[in-house]
């Protein structure tokens, strides 16, 4: 854990390698994946750059690839895996590629053999894409054609003798006609049959444009035109999607030239397919033009088939490779393009340099002198350390299944910063449990519990998956383990199961009558062994007797208030605490002076004390001290009682006496009857409200009502002097000091020599406690607005609480007494409303406000967010994000 408190060391190299031998340099350390280059040719634009035709024909090998895919796609062929990522970078590279020639030459043969090799079937693929698109249109023209012809057979049928051939227009506009057109026997009126018969457009229009094409033919015509449709049973696949499209036939009734070409042009714009038929009339025409395509359909089918059992069975071969050719072709292309960022200083030589993990330089240097050595080049390589080029080196830490979700947790809102202490080793423990907190039922935490165990158990399966969400679930599945197991034990210190309580090891209370059943609302229950005894404690959480309480809102309200504000403290101070870690690792002498213990001062002063309180309130034994300023009679029952802890007196009035031995008169003060002589008004006795003491120290300083040990209001008001000094030193105290070394700085020019050092910026000392005074106002008021914060976790635990209640009473207790069939559909309504409320949107909720608490409440104490992520030259990093 260790190593996960602060980002591994780095060093910035320079590796300088032989031009022939670069890419074997790069192969190797692509698999080593610990070294991250930094571009030395910033002023060159990437046409300029040495590789670049390489990267051009590894991204024109990526398009090829990627229409292999989509081509497989087409017919819902999955692409094989190329296998465990580690396997694929250990496995030697292929034999078209070894040769004994340079590394720059391999790389290239590599190429080669790929772009033959793709290429050959891009052309292949293309011929036969191309091929099919021709027999698909040919062959949706036959499809069309004979449905044509059967509809318009049919049209026809209706009124034999009363149209004339397709497409055989008579010039008949200037013809005046009286009378219908057609008569019952489908002769017109006064035996001018040829020039009354109508001509027809006849052809097939897609069933989506049918109503916007039959009113545009309307509107263009005004209406003098008769339109028939019949829809076409089988869909048609579109030659260029590849889509089934629904399809109708039409045939359009007109008399006139002038309107003929309207239709034509109406047709051609809907993309409407006509066709020319034979007179319908001529019954032998008809039924050899349908045979005749009928027979071209099957041989055209025929051959469409044949081409698409081609196409498949080369995507099928296609399948099989494309993963592995594309993680080749993914690694020839990141090395090309790492190489674009050496510059060639000498001839036959490039230089790299870079960030890489202080541990790898070794194998660093064992990989390239091992790819120089297999070159057998004259010239060996170099590696050696460089003056950092900026102050700031990239993050890393070496992460495991486990720390890899929380990590990326804390990345998500910043990168630590180098060395910085790491929230993420805190947040693995403290974000669970926090949730646990205000989510703890032993039911909804068992199945939560029980869902990332699931998770663990089906790793191997999940492990890739494309789906966003699944994936992010399964990045967490520790975390989701984690936070079951924390909101089990928060469950069983609340004693809350599905809202009830579990009597595991014997309530500590009883009322009176409950061994009969007559218990009464208005009864006050007894503890059953003396009080303080190590029997009257429950062993483990609340007694389940306070679920039964009418006062069990107000007892439950109290504890997890308390308890709220205890973790949100200790949790800010241990943030408080990180930042002073920093400043020592560091050696930032005025963060640790001027900041890190104003800082302490002021939350331990106040806040801190305010834990000391509440702490202090539950180990009082409040019985014995009230019952010492308690006036009893010496001859009554309760004198001598074992509440008291001290010594009974009888004193001289031995009517009523304190157990201490004051005489009261009846006209007592509490101060006076109580022993311990604390001050105020209660004067010890007397249980304070720690809300109203809290406030008290600011407001009314050295005033303690109710204090509960001697000297309490001095302690405050010395505390509260620490906490009011603390803010004028945090808020000025590093600012003049910084100012003053600003001015105390000398620079001395030495002759010969040149300054290679750029000056530091500097800042007025009016920018320096603007920004101060910034930290100091976040500061101040955050510990008060954070504490407050914190009560979220008492405000989502009543929630959960309550609504887990509420579903209880409702839809159980209600349909419980009602018969079986009730209880069965009630306890359906129960488990779907526990399910979705409780079990995803609560869980999201108390996720969500965890987050919040670890980000602003806790982070911005010591967290700056700005550092740099450790991006290294790894192949497996960048063939798993590709895929």
């Amino acid at each position: 854990m260790s190593r996960w408190f602060r980002s591994e060391p780095m060093e910035y190299i320079s590796l300088i390698v032989n031009v022939d031998a670069a890419h074997d340099c790069l192969a190797d350390l692509g698999k080593l994946g610990a070294i991250q280059f930094t571009d030395l040719n910033p002023d060159l634009t990437p046409f300029q750059r040495r590789y670049v035709s390489y990267v051009k024909r590894c991204d024109e090998l990526e398009r090829k690839l990627r229409y292999f895919a989509n081509e497989c796609d087409k017919f819902d062929l999955a692409i094989e895996s190329a296998g465990d990522v580690n396997t694929f970078l250990a496995a030697p590279p292929p034999a078209s590629a070894t040769s004994s020639t340079g590394g720059n030459d391999k790389g290239n043969q590599l190429l080669e053999t790929l772009e033959g090799e793709c290429g050959r079937y891009e052309r292949q693929l293309r011929e036969l894409n191309t091929y099919a698109e021709k027999l698909t249109t040919e062959y949706n023209e036959k499809v069309e054609l004979q449905e044509v012809l059967e509809k318009a057979r049919r049209f026809f049928m209706a009124d034999a003798n009363a149209f004339a051939p397709s497409g055989a227009t008579k010039d008949v506009d200037e013809r005046a006609t009286g009378g219908p057109l057609l008569t019952a026997g489908g002769a017109s009126p006064g035996g001018i049959d040829r020039d009354m018969r109508f001509s027809s457009i006849t052809g097939v229009v897609n069933a989506e444009e049918k109503g916007r094409f039959e009113r545009m033919i309307f509107r263009a015509t005004r209406g003098n035109v008769y339109i028939r449709f019949a829809q076409i049973k089988d869909s048609i696949t579109d030659p260029v999607s590849g889509q089934l499209m629904e399809k109708v036939v039409f045939v359009v009734f007109y008399k006139s030239v002038w309107i003929e070409a309207k239709l034509k042009r109406i047709c051609d714009a809907f993309s409407a397919h006509r066709y020319s038929l034979p007179d319908m009339d001529d019954g032998p025409a008809v039924d050899k033009m349908l045979t005749e395509n009928a027979q071209e359909l099957a041989d055209a089918r025929t051959v469409l088939l044949k081409n698409q059992d081609a196409r498949f069975r080369l995507c099928q071969l296609l399948s099989k490779n494309v993963m592995k050719w594309t993680w080749i072709v993914l690694r020839e292309k990141t090395v090309y393009h790492t190489l674009n960022m050496f510059k060639a200083d000498v001839s036959g030589m490039l230089r790299g340099e870079g960030w890489v993990i202080a541990d790898s330089v070794d194998p660093v240097r064992a990989s390239v002198v091992k790819a120089h050595s297999n070159m057998d080049v004259s010239m060996p390589s170099l590696i050696q350390r460089v003056p950092k080029p900026w102050p700031t080196p990239p993050t890393h830490f070496t992460l495991n299944k486990f720390t890899y979700g929380y990590q990326e947790f804390v990345n998500t809102y910043g990168i630590p910063r180098y060395l910085e202490a790491n929230p993420a080793l805190f947040t693995a423990a403290t974000f669970p449990f926090l949730f646990g907190v205000m989510y703890g039922d032993i039911g909804h935490g068992s199945c939560l519990f029980l869902a990332g165990l699931w998770l663990l158990w089906n790793e191997s399966k999940h492990e890739g998956s494309k789906n966003e969400m699944l994936g992010g679930i399964h990045m967490g599945r520790y975390m989701l383990t984690m936070m079951g197991f924390f909101a089990v034990y928060a469950g069983f210190v609340y004693n809350d199961c599905f809202a009830l309580g579990i009597n595991l090891f014997g309530s500590r209370w009883v009322f009176p009558g409950q061994r009969t059943g007559q218990v009464e609302e208005s009864m006050v229950a007894v503890n059953k062994y003396a009080y303080g005894s190590d029997e009257s404690v429950y062993p483990f959480g609340l007694d389940p007797a306070w679920k039964v309480t009418s006062n069990e809102l107000l007892f439950f309200n109290s504890f997890k208030m308390k308890i709220s504000v205890i973790f949100g403290i200790f949790q800010m101070f241990m943030g408080t605490c990180l930042k002073g870690i920093n400043a020592v690792f560091f050696n930032q002498k005025l963060d640790l002076l001027f900041e890190f213990l104003p800082m302490v001062a002021f939350a331990a002063s106040l806040f801190i004390y305010m834990v000391f309180l509440i702490f202090m309130k539950w180990s009082i034994n409040w019985n014995s001290r009230m019952l010492s300023s308690t006036c009893l009679n010496p001859a009554s029952a309760g004198w001598g009682s074992p509440d008291y802890e001290g010594r009974w007196i009888v004193c001289d009035n031995a009517k009523s006496c304190t157990p201490w031995g004051y005489s009261c008169s009846g006209d007592d003060s509490l101060a006076a009857r109580c022993p311990l002589n604390f001050g105020g008004s209660g004067d010890g006795c007397q249980p304070p409200n720690l809300i109203t003491t809290l406030i008290n120290i600011a407001l009314l300083p050295g005033n303690v009502d109710e204090p509960m040990y001697a000297g309490q209001a001095g302690i405050q008001n010395m505390l509260l002097a620490i906490a009011l000094i603390s803010v004028p030193v945090l808020l000025l105290a590093k600012p003049y000091f910084l100012s003053n070394q600003q001015h105390m700085e000398v620079h001395h020019h030495v002759d010969g020599e040149d300054e290679v050092d750029e000056p530091e910026e500097e800042h007025s000392f009016g920018e320096i406690i603007i920004h101060q005074a910034i930290e100091t106002i976040e500061f101040v008021l955050g510990m008060v607005s954070n504490t407050a914060s914190y009560l979220r976790l008492w405000a989502l635990s009543l929630a959960h609480s309550e609504l887990a209640t509420v579903f209880w009473e409702k839809a159980m207790l209600t349909t419980l007494n009602s018969g079986w069939f009730a209880a069965y559909f009630g306890y359906g309504v129960f488990a779907g409303i526990t399910f979705g409320v409780l079990l995803m949107m609560d869980v999201l909720e108390c996720f969500l406000h965890a987050l919040r608490l670890h980000w602003v409440e806790f982070q911005n104490k010591f967290f700056a967010a700005d550092g740099v992520r450790f991006a290294p030259f790894s192949f497996k990093a960048i063939i798993a994000g590709a895929s």
